[in-house]
This record gives C-alpha cells, structure tokens and sequence, in this order.
C-alpha cells in the first residue's frame, strides 16, 4: 500500500501546484478564456461593444472641450439596392450581417441612425481593423511635424529593436503600404496562424514589439507586393512611439482626440507591457467614428484649425501601394486606407466581422457600420463589394 501513499502524496502535489499556478496566472487565463469564447454566437454582440471589461486597456480622453453637435435631417435608407448578386432587400442585408449600428452623415447633419441587437448610442464598439485608419492618421500628423522625417526612413530608424527582423530594410513607406514583405499568415480559421498566435500572445501577458521582432522569414522585397499583414500596422505604432516618446494612447488624445468634439473617451485594447493594440484594438462610440471621418471629409481641417498636415489625406487615401498578389483581387490599397473598385473620390476602412467606415467626397457622406458577423469570411470578396454597393446607394 506504501505506493498508493505515494501516489496520494504526489497527486497532492500536482493539485496544489497547479491551484498555485491558477491563482498566480489567473488574469492570464481569463483573458485567455475571453479570446477563446470572445466570438461566441451568444457573446459575440455584448463583448464587441464591452472590450474594455475583458482585456488590458489605456484610455484616449476626449479632453474637456464641448461636445461636436450633429444637425438633423432623418431620411429613409432605400428599401432596396443593387447588390453583386441582383437586386438586394436593405432590412434583410443589416439583419444577415448582424448590424449592431448604422450612422449617415451628410456634412454636419445625421440623415439616418439607429441601432441594432440590443446595443445602444452610448456602447464603446471594437473598431477591429479601422484602427489601422486611425493610427495612419496619426502619423501623417507626426510626419507634419517633423517627429518622423521621411516616409522612405527604414522602421529601425525609429524602432531599434526590429534589427535583425524581417523588418530590417523595410520603409515606413513600406509597412504603411502594407508592402514590408514579410511573411505573415492572417487567416483567422487556422489555429496556428502568425494573426492567432499574435491573439495568444496579447491574451497570455506577451509583447507585441518582441512578437514583431521575433518575425524573420519573409514573402519577398519590401515595396514589390502588396500583402495584407496587420502585424505591418503594429510596426507603424512601433515607429510613431519612438519617433514622438508617447504612448498612441496619449499622441492620439493630444493630437487628435481632444480636438474633435469627441462626445467619450475612446479605449485601446493594450498588450502586458502597455502597447496599444493599434492594429484593431480602438474602441469608441459610433458617433465619434462620424466625427473623424468628418474629419478626413474636409481634408483634415476642424472648424476651421488645421489637424492635419496639408495634402495628406489625399496622399494617405490614394491608391500608393503596389498590385496586390492575385491581379484578381479588385480592391487596392494606400496607407491604411482601402480604395474601392471604380472608386470615385471614395475610400474606407474595414475591420474584420464587418465593421466599416465609408467616406465619400463627391456626396459629402460619411457612412459607419459596425456589426458582429460571424460569417464575414464566408466570401470576403463578395462581402466587400456588397457593402460597398450597399454604401454606394445610400449616399446617393
């Protein structure tokens, strides 16, 4: 029976430690927990607009100014659109692709609001990747100042720590294109994808710039193809800290939160050390989305001060990266910013699980739509070009 005892006494072992590693890696395993149910059909709607209850995060204050008060001037949507595959009904399409809000401005009026699902005006929504939009921004803002000299500097100028990556002899040209050339697999059904693993690593108390500096294989020359590679973003936030000497969090309330009447403070999802997860982690309420892209609708000026440097949102918005790998893929690309098919003084931002922001010169017409859709994958192409059509026949 002596070997029972042991067996008893070794168990005993396994169990405490393991309660004791429980308990000191608890947050850890939360978080973990989070990510793993996080698109959960019965989560999915309360967690998207509840981010910052379920992950590190370091706010953006709107600061203390007043309020930017839309005018407005309700009108319908169409009852029904052109869509790829024929004539599509609108109440069916916001149902199908799980709608959580939808927001029309035209210039300083709100022409259409409503909200979806049980969510509310007031929810905080993940921006997933129409951060990328954002975080451009910001650094058009810090090339106008001086703080980055030259878009064609290599990244390591301004992020030391990418030397001996894959990154080494890459622009900040390149990664804003989303040209770096390095190797990433951003497919979000393969558990052991470069984009799942980088989820673990921010759930599981990793650094994201260790992340990025541990990547070394590479697809080809930077600047010869255009690869969608989200980590590409999280080296631009890379650049932005080390050329200013501030967080994002703090850059962005500077510089851009504080000053456009932002109605809340947004949140960004961080990583164990700080970083904000700059590449989808911005969450902020739909109408603070209208307000920026009011913002880049009048070409970077806000009643009347300028916030952006002259030119760049034409420069940022325009179609400057390289074709893409399939010369089939119809949507190009220019710093952060997708250009549509036929666009006609057009761009947009698009997160995964359709979320969008669209913005229209010619009709003066900025259009958010945030979502939960589980199935946006199911035909990533067509899915675009339906929402673009959707979007299309509205700011007509």
């Amino acid at each position: 029976m002596r070997w029972v005892k042991r067996f008893g006494y070794g168990l005993g072992v396994v169990i405490v430690v393991a309660l004791v590693a429980a308990f000191i890696y608890r947050e850890e395993i939360e978080r973990l927990y989070r990510v793993n149910t996080l698109f959960n059909e019965d989560r999915i709607v309360a967690n998207f607009s509840n981010m910052d209850r379920m992950f590190l995060t370091a706010p953006v204050s709107r600061g203390d100014g007043p309020v930017f008060e839309f005018g407005e001037a309700k009108q319908p949507l169409p009852e029904t659109f052109a869509s790829v595959d024929g004539e599509r009904n609108t109440a069916e399409f916001l149902e199908t692709t799980k709608t959580t809000s939808l927001l029309v401005i035209r210039g300083d009026r709100i022409e259409f609001e409503d909200y979806y699902l049980g969510t509310t005006p007031e929810d905080l929504r993940i921006s997933w990747s129409v951060a990328k939009s954002f975080l451009a921004t910001m650094v058009g803002i810090a090339v106008g100042e001086g703080d980055i000299e030259s878009l064609d500097d290599p990244v390591v100028k301004y992020a030391p720590s990418l030397k001996g990556s894959a990154y080494e002899g890459a622009t900040i040209r390149n990664v804003a294109n989303m040209a770096s050339g390095v190797e990433f697999n951003e497919d979000y059904l393969d558990y052991n994808s470069d984009i799942n693993k980088m989820g673990r690593e921010l759930s599981l108390g990793g650094s994201l710039d260790e992340f990025a500096a541990g990547l070394t294989a590479k697809a080809g020359p930077p600047g010869e193809t255009w690869r969608y590679v989200s980590i590409d973003t999280h080296v631009l936030g890379m650049v932005l800290r080390g050329a200013t000497g501030k967080s994002v969090p703090d850059y962005m309330t500077e510089k851009l939160w504080s000053k456009i009447g932002a109605e809340a403070d947004a949140v960004y999802v961080t990583d164990a050390p700080g970083a904000a997860f700059v590449l989808g982690g911005l969450n902020i309420r739909t109408r603070d989305y209208a307000r920026f892209g009011r913002l880049i609708l009048n070409d970077g000026v806000w009643e009347g001060e300028r916030l952006l440097p002259e030119g760049w949102v034409e420069e940022s918005t325009s179609l400057s990266a390289p074709p893409p790998v399939s010369d089939e893929y119809p949507f190009r690309y220019g710093y952060q910013w997708w250009v549509p098919p036929g666009a006609d003084e057009e761009v947009f931002g698009v997160g995964v699980y359709d979320q969008y922001l669209w913005i229209d010169w010619k009709t003066g017409v900025v259009i958010v739509k945030t979502s939960a859709n589980r199935q946006f994958r199911a035909n990533d192409g067509a899915s675009k070009l339906e929402h673009i059509a959707f979007f299309r026949a509205v700011a007509r």
